[in-house]
């Protein structure tokens, strides 16, 4: 069986195409990034995603080498996301599922990167430390549901990560030469460190180094800043570990993508004993291969989406979905 994935619940517009092993045969994206951005604008990222959804459909399909005859189904992001961005992926899904007459099947965007996640490291049964841009959260399977045991209470780590670059004059998006910046410090500086019984607020800690800019160097300002945000993300992760029993920790988002984070991560699994796994960058990020692998677990397991109940879903959460499918 092979699945069409459609992502576009934020800046990306991405197009994956993934047989029934897992074999990713195309992960085509664009990204709508404007230069000196200073965000995503819902309504101009949606127009993006509608001027170049065929360009990157075509281009999937002719790296990947399949027809549209040889595609099962389409499957497509419902949500998390910004609305304008979900709706064009949800209009370009039932487009195409129509035309082509194909089965349609919608997905969650957070259990898509646990999913693939875990097929591709081959982790078995892990606590997922989630770090992109818009979600922050500290997830684990009980009882056929992702449970959501810490998350964050203000904004996602790396969209907190790309304000503070931005007021340092670093660009969007900021994360990346923040990485880099962050293993030249030289001084630790006192900063905010906000968890609240297993949830993490940012804004305390963004609000602070906003206040120190200029006044300290700007490496040591972006080391503490990072180091303590990580830490909190660590600390949470530990402790769910800890409570849930589990011997398997796996990092995904785009925010994965951080050696520091990843150090930090490491140090504390290899105290406690239990195994990390991180997928790779191109799965960390949004892509349309994880949907399109998401959708092929969920429609083996019976799932299909009338046109009329295929509606968006921006604010669906990671616990709301019962698991009734194998991976």
């Amino acid at each position: 069986m092979i699945s069409l994935g459609i992502e576009s619940t934020a800046h990306t517009f991405g197009i994956g195409i993934v047989n029934e092993k897992c074999r990713i045969l195309a992960n085509e994206k664009e990204s709508y990034v404007k230069k000196d951005s200073v965000g995503i604008h819902p309504r101009e990222a949606a127009d993006f995603h509608y001027k170049n959804a065929g360009k990157v459909i075509e281009s999937a399909l002719e790296k990947s080498g399949v027809s549209w005859k040889e595609i099962d189904l389409v499957s497509f992001a419902r949500g998390p996301g910004l609305g304008n961005c979900l709706r064009v992926g949800a209009v370009v899904a039932r487009t195409k599922a129509l035309l082509h007459k194909k089965p349609l099947v919608g997905v969650n965007h957070c259990i898509s990167h646990i999913e693939i996640g875990k097929k591709l490291t081959k982790a078995k049964d892990p606590v997922t430390c989630y770090a992109s841009g818009a979600n922050t959260q500290i997830i684990a399977l009980e009882k056929e549901r992702y449970r959501i045991f810490g998350e964050t209470l203000d904004i996602g780590i790396g969209n907190f990560l790309d304000v503070f670059g931005r007021e340092i004059g670093l660009g969007f998006p900021a994360g990346p030469k923040m990485d880099k910046i962050y293993f030249t410090a030289k001084n630790f500086l006192e900063l905010p460190y906000t968890v609240k019984g297993m949830d993490l607020a940012f804004s305390g800690l963004l609000t602070a180094g906003k206040q120190k800019i200029g006044k300290f160097e700007k490496e040591d300002l972006v080391f503490s800043l990072m180091h303590n945000a990580f830490a909190m993300l660590t600390e949470v992760s530990e402790r769910t570990l800890a409570h849930t029993g589990k011997k398997e920790l796996l990092l995904t988002g785009g925010v994965a993508a951080s050696k520091a984070l990843r150090e930090m991560m490491e140090k504390m699994c290899r105290q406690r004993k239990a195994k990390m796994f991180v997928p790779p960058r191109e799965t960390c990020v949004d892509n349309g291969g994880m949907i399109a692998w998401q959708g092929l677990l969920e429609f083996k397991a019976g799932k299909r989406n009338r046109i009329k109940d295929s509606r968006i879903l921006p604010k669906q959460r990671t616990d709301q979905i019962k698991v009734s499918w194998k991976n």
